[in-house]
């Protein structure tokens, strides 16, 4: 990524403020962990994307009056003590470098800057980032930010921008599908590596490390989301992530993992017989779920209602299990699959974006997991694809990864 994607994703924010308006983005801070240690730093991914700035405790502000923007970013000034124990901070030059602005100034003048802004500027609006999941959820700064300007500026209307930015993240550009493609590369070479490796007895934790390992060699500094290694009943949990029991002859294990390349994810589900062979049974409902992935992916493209991909998802699944005996409605598929299929994906593994009465358009990123969990015989089956919309269709950005049986069983077995 270069200064120009991050100026040109900004731009686009811009034509959708409204005018006589103020912007602040906080990069975040790591949350203490314990003692005097921190929790991993990960940047508010709206500030990313509008930045590129990956250090925490960095603010972004944007003036828009009169239909003219002027944007500034406030930075750490350099500690030379602690540049000892933890590194430099981004320098100025750097700062521009990365983000496209060029007015760079530091974090102790940003309260006389804005009191300043707001007392000669007729500033109407201020836009922040108050995206809140739940109730009862952690504070952001954002959000505390709100208190002190309603306390000291009454008059000044907040507007939340989460919804505007991710809007704008719903549509990847050359650069972001590149990222992802790079994740998906590198987790396919993760997962050869404990297919590679894996035998029966193994802890699944330690099919795991081989994933890590391949990870790691590639430089890859976090993961998309915790690693799911679930053999046997435990393929059965949707999130499960102890990765902590023993895997058994003739069990399958089923993968959902993904590298994060540039901040950008990836999301693949991969089932396989840590023996290297599938049982009859287990051949059977993986080419179900394999046919599901097939023919839910085939009705990827613009103007398909988001929601007809998992209606179909269902459809042939339940379809496929009646015929093999395992139900015998379609109304009972519900007991063996019990997720959505698709999801955005980007920045966020879950990417952000709004679901309701969608339409797909080219440009969005698409996740299709169709899976069956049948507790009772211990089989967990997920199979994962990341596909991008098209202006004719779609292309499978996971299209290299083996999927059949036979070519699952192959590469085992070599």
């Amino acid at each position: 990524m270069n200064s120009s994607f991050f100026a040109q994703n900004r731009q686009h924010l811009y034509n959708n403020l409204e005018d006589q308006s103020l912007l602040i983005l906080f990069a975040g801070t790591a949350p203490q962990k314990s003692a005097d240690e921190a929790y991993k730093f990960v940047p508010n991914r709206h500030f990313y994307y509008l930045t590129g700035i990956n250090e925490q405790n960095i603010m972004f502000l944007a003036k828009k009056m009169n239909n003219k923007v002027e944007e500034y970013l406030f930075i750490k000034k350099a500690d030379p003590f602690m540049e000892k124990w933890v590194g430099k901070t981004i320098s100025e030059i750097e700062a521009t470098e990365v983000s496209g602005i060029t007015d760079i100034r530091y974090i102790d003048q940003f309260d006389s800057f804005l009191s300043q802004t707001l007392l000669s500027d007729s500033s109407n609006h201020l836009y922040l980032d108050l995206e809140r999941r739940e109730w009862n959820t952690y504070t952001t700064k954002a959000q505390q930010f709100v208190s002190k300007i309603q306390a000291n500026y009454p008059y000044v209307q907040i507007k939340n921008v989460y919804p505007i930015i991710s809007e704008l993240r719903v549509f990847k550009k050359p650069e972001e599908i590149e990222n992802i493609k790079k994740a998906i590369d590198i987790t396919y070479e993760g997962i050869k590596h404990m297919m590679a490796h894996a035998k029966p007895g193994m802890m699944e934790y330690q099919l795991e490390a081989y994933f890590d390992f391949i990870l790691k060699s590639n430089g890859v500094i976090d993961y998309a989301f915790p690693t799911i290694c679930a053999s046997g009943k435990n393929g059965t949990i949707l999130h499960y992530d102890k990765n902590d029991s023993k895997t058994e002859d003739a069990s399958l294990v089923l993968l959902d993992l993904g590298a994060q390349y540039g901040y950008y994810s990836a999301d693949i589900s991969f089932t396989f017989p840590v023996n290297g062979k599938f049982t009859e049974k287990q051949k059977t409902y993986y080419n179900i779920v394999l046919k599901a992935l097939k023919e839910t992916t085939a009705l990827i493209k613009p103007g398909v209602a988001f929601a007809k991909l998992n209606e179909h998802t269902k459809k042939v699944l339940a379809e496929e299990c009646i015929k093999v005996g395992l139900i015998k409605e379609e109304s009972e598929i519900s007991k063996y699959y019990y997720h959505g299929v698709s999801h955005f994906l980007g920045l966020d593994t879950h990417d952000v974006g709004t679901y309701k009465d969608l339409i797909l358009q080219p440009g969005m990123v698409l996740t299709v997991e169709p899976g069956l969990y049948i507790e009772e015989e211990a089989i967990g089956i997920r199979i994962e694809d990341d596909v991008l919309v098209t202006e004719d269709g779609n292309e499978i950005l996971s299209k290299d990864i083996i999927r059949t049986v036979e070519e699952i069983e192959a590469f085992m077995n070599k």
